[in-house]
Formats: C-alpha cells, structure tokens, sequence
C-alpha cells in the first residue's frame, strides 16, 4: 500500500510539473526575473551580491533585519518573513547556519511552504543534515515545488568574487534551472545526484604544515613544493591556514572573518551522524570532528576553521 501511495504521489507530482512546464519554462528563460535569498550572514550576503550584479532583482529577509540593510542600500527589495519572499518570487535560495535554521525557515509558521506557489524552485546552499534536505524534498514536492541541495566549497573570498563550488543535488531535469542562478555566484556547479548529495572536506595538508614546523622548514617554501606536486590541493595553493603564507585569507588576519570553527565542527557532526547510520568507519572523519570540538571550548569557536593550525601547534607546546 505504501509503495502504491508512493507510486501515485509521483505520478501527481509528475503531472503538476507537466502541466506547470510552461511556467518553469517561463521560468527559466525569463530574463531577469526576481530570486528570492533567505540568509544574509558571511556567505549569504556576497552571494546575493552577485545576483544583483548579474541583474537579478533580490527579495531578500533574515531573522535579523539589520543585516538585509547593505542589500537594501544596493537595491534589493526587503520582506518580513521567508513566506513573504514566497509570495513573490518563484526561485529562493537559502543560505541558512544549521538543520533547525532550515527546517524553520522552510516549514514555520512564518517559513517558505506557507505561500510557496506550483512549480516554484528552492535551492538550499546551507551545509546540513542531508537527511533534512531529504525530508525538505518531500515536505516541498507535496507543495508542487522542487527543492534541491546545492552545498558549497569555498569562504567568504569565494563567495566575494563569485568563485564558490556548488554541488548540486536534486531532480536532473531541473538542474539547468537551478545552474542559470548558481554560475552567477560561482565557478564551478557540479550535479551530484539525488537530494542529500553531501559533502566532506578535508584538512589532512594541516598536518604537514605542522610538521613542517617541527622539521624547520620554511613554511612558504613547503607550499611551493606541495603545489608543484601530487600534495596540491585547496589548503595549500587558496587557503594556506599558516600565517604569513598567503594574503587575503584568514591566516593573515589572525583568522578573523572566513568559516567559523564552529560551523566546522556542527559539518563534521553530520558527517559522523551520517557514518553512523550508515555503518560507515570514518575513524579520521572521527578524530577531525573531536578537535573541532576542543577547539570550540577552547577559544576558537568565532575563529575561522583554519585556526585548526594554530590549535595543533599550541597543543604540542610550540
């Protein structure tokens, strides 16, 4: 009987979005039409940023609306609630802190799927639980909207001079669609499958960089080499974590600005989460997920996650 239910939700819902593809085809070849952006922290405000500058009018909201005010000094329309962007704009992009941010910013009282219309598109760029991204994606197909995930790679910098990764996970069909928004706040948009494609990024390069330290090696010299070699990779040749290194990323300025040690440490927990249920060994993912948690009791917690560096050093005494 389940299996039935579920058969015939999909073949509704197959037939709302034939009978709305004359709407998202509107949709998506309409030139310019309003975006909604719900999240204007570090990361939600650059990107909504580049909407702007590619053309798009942005209705915009966050729980604390002193932060849609740079966005309303540029041009963006400023609304009350995320259901208030609902009834105006039929592509939303969130970009939210944590699971219960997305949840309530979605299904709230006051959230997007009170006033979401048919055929409306919700791209959510927040990194979390991909098991909520899941249950979105059917709260919201129950509503004739489509959501997918689209978590990104990449800090502030990146989102600054729209230079972001985003990975897309959602219904194919529906990825040019999404892709149009996307490329305009970032360089690379990937399509990784289904709803709840996640991602994990590592920072194993960290402990060289320590350990380069404990040989004597130039730390600026050890870049050179890991970048002319198969240890290249985003930590040593973007976001080099040692100070003095690199300009214009956080390790220059006493890691201040950037992703917060915090947010890294809530990321790592969903990965674990998902390991576990998953029955997946991820011993290193693991012991990752518990130094981001000392460091948050130590004094790191508003820091940028490349402070990580700094932590391992002062634990060795050095």
């Amino acid at each position: 009987m389940a299996a039935l239910f579920r058969g015939s939700r999909t073949v509704l819902f197959s037939w709302n979005k034939h009978v709305d593809s004359a709407f998202v085809c509107t949709r998506t070849m309409a030139s310019k039409t309003p975006v909604g952006f719900i999240g204007l922290g570090n990361m939600g405000t650059p990107m909504a940023k580049n909407l702007l500058k590619n053309g798009y009018p942005v209705i915009c909201t966050d729980v604390f609306p002193e932060s849609c005010k740079e966005l309303q000094d540029i041009g963006a329309q400023v609304v009350d609630t995320p259901a208030d962007v609902a009834d105006k704009a039929d592509r939303i992009i969130t970009m939210l802190p944590s699971s219960p941010n997305v949840i309530d910013a979605y299904t709230g009282n006051s959230g997007i799927l009170k006033k979401v219309k048919k055929g409306t598109l919700l791209i959510d760029s927040s990194t979390i639980d991909p098991y909520v991204s899941k249950d979105m994606a059917v709260t919201a197909e129950k509503m004739g909207a489509v959501f997918m995930d689209a978590p990104v790679s990449g800090g502030v910098g990146a989102a600054s001079m729209a230079k972001l990764t985003f990975m897309v996970g959602g219904p194919e069909e529906e990825y040019t669609a999404a892709q149009e928004l996307l490329t305009c706040m970032g360089a690379n948009v990937v399509y990784c499958g289904q709803v709840g494609s996640g991602q994990i990024n590592s920072s194993y390069i960290l402990f060289w960089l320590c350990l380069s330290f404990r040989l004597g090696l130039d730390p600026k010299l050890l870049a050179q080499v890991l970048n002319m070699s198969s240890g290249r990779c985003w930590s040593s040749d973007t976001y080099n974590p040692v100070p003095g290194v690199m300009e214009g990323v956080p390790s220059a300025n006493n890691y201040q600005g950037g992703f917060g040690t915090t947010l890294m440490a809530k990321d790592l927990g969903f990965a674990q989460s998902t390991a576990t249920s998953t029955r997946s060994p991820i011993p290193l993912g693991s012991l990752a997920h518990q130094i981001f948690r000392v460091m948050c009791s130590r004094g790191y917690a508003n820091k940028d996650f490349s402070s990580v560096f700094q932590f391992l050093r002062e634990e060795e005494g050095q």
